[in-house]
C-alpha cells in the first residue's frame, strides 16, 4: 500500500508538533507518551508500536470492548472506558488512575469533527486531540500512512517492512483471485429483520481499494445516504450477488437473507488502520473470491 501522505507530522528542538487532518496543528514541549484512544486508532497505533494508556468506544458500542474492533487491545490488556461520548467523572478518575494522558487520538469522517469523543472531554484530561480522517476523501493508502506518521511522531519506528509486504502480498492474492472469475460482491450491515444498510462502495476506503485490485462490486444504485442505502432484504436478495461482505461487529445483525446461492465473509468497517491490519482482511477476501471460482 504506497500513497502519498497528507502533511502531517514535525518536530522541533525539545518540542513536538504534528497537524491533524482537520488541520489543527498541536505542540507540546515534549512527545506525549501517554495515549487514550478511540477503539479504531487505538488498535492501530498497538499495530504501529504505541500502547494506548486506554481506550474508548463509539455511540455503537456498549460497556464491554467490541471484540471484532479491538484488534490486538484485548491481548495488549488495554483498559476500556465504554462508550466517548457517555463518558464522564468515573472515565476521568480511571485515566487518572492509569497515569493520567497527555494526547487523544480520535477519527474524523467530516474533517471538522472528532467522531467518538466530544473535545471537551480531553479538555477535562488536559491532553490535546488529535482526529485522524478515515472517510473517503483518503485513499486507503494514505490513510494508513497517515497513522504511520502518527505512529511515529508518537516515538515508534513506523510500519516494518514484514507487514508492508504482507499488505502487498494480500493485495497482490486479492487482484489474482478477482481476475479468475466474475464474482459480484454486496457489502452490507444488516440493522434487522426487515431493514439492512447497502454499502456505496466507493464511500469506504478499504472497499474502494478492493474495486480497484479488481472486486467486481454490486452498486446499491440511486437513494438517500452518502455511505449507505437503507433498504429492506427483498431488495437486497434482488440485486443478485456471489459474495456478501456482512458487517461483523456487534452492533451489526447478521444477513437475514442472501441470494440463493452466495456465500458469505466478514467485514469490519472500523477494521484498524494499519497495514497489518487489511493485509488480514485482504487476505480473507482473497480466499471468498477464490471459493467462488
Amino acid at each position: 500500500m504506497s500513497d502519498t501522505a497528507g502533511a502531517g507530522a514535525g518536530t522541533g528542538a525539545g518540542a513536538w508538533g504534528f497537524t491533524d487532518d482537520r488541520g489543527t496543528t498541536l505542540t507540546a514541549g515534549r512527545r506525549p507518551e501517554r495515549v487514550v484512544a478511540y477503539v479504531r486508532a487505538g488498535a492501530a497505533l498497538l499495530d504501529l508500536g504505541v500502547r494506548p494508556v486506554a481506550v474508548y468506544g463509539s455511540g455503537h458500542d456498549g460497556e464491554l470492548l467490541d471484540p471484532v474492533k479491538a484488534g490486538g487491545l484485548a491481548a495488549a490488556e488495554v483498559p476500556y472506558l465504554g462508550p466517548g461520548r457517555a463518558l464522564g467523572d468515573s472515565a476521568v478518575a480511571r485515566i487518572r488512575e492509569l497515569g493520567g494522558a497527555d494526547l487523544v487520538v480520535d477519527v474524523t469522517y467530516d474533517g471538522k469533527s472528532p467522531y467518538a469523543l466530544d473535545e471537551a472531554f480531553a479538555e477535562r484530561l488536559g491532553a490535546p486531540l488529535v482526529a485522524l480522517s478515515v472517510g473517503s476523501e483518503l485513499s486507503l493508502p494514505g490513510i494508513v500512512a497517515r497513522f504511520g506518521e502518527l505512529a511515529g511522531a508518537l516515538g515508534a519506528a513506523g510500519t516494518g517492512a514484514a507487514d508492508a509486504e504482507a499488505a502487498d502480498v494480500a493485495e497482490a492474492a486479492v487482484r489474482a483471485a478477482a481476475g479468475r472469475g466474475a464474482v459480484h460482491v454486496l457489502a452490507l450491515s444488516g440493522a434487522g429483520p426487515e431493514q439492512v444498510h447497502l454499502a456505496r462502495p466507493h464511500a469506504w476506503p478499504e472497499l474502494a481499494r478492493l474495486a480497484e485490485l479488481g472486486v467486481r462490486f454490486v452498486d446499491p444504485g440511486p437513494g438517500p445516504g452518502a455511505n449507505w442505502l437503507t433498504t429492506d432484504w427483498e431488495y437486497a436478495v434482488g440485486l443478485g450477488s456471489d459474495l456478501v461482505l456482512f458487517d461483523s461487529r456487534v452492533n451489526a445483525v447478521p444477513p437475514h437473507r442472501v441470494p440463493a446461492g452466495a456465500r458469505l465473509a466478514p467485514w469490519n468497517p472500523e477494521t484498524p488502520p494499519s497495514a497489518v491490519a487489511y493485509a488480514r482482511f485482504f487476505e480473507d477476501v482473497a480466499g471468498a473470491l477464490e471459493a467462488g471460482v
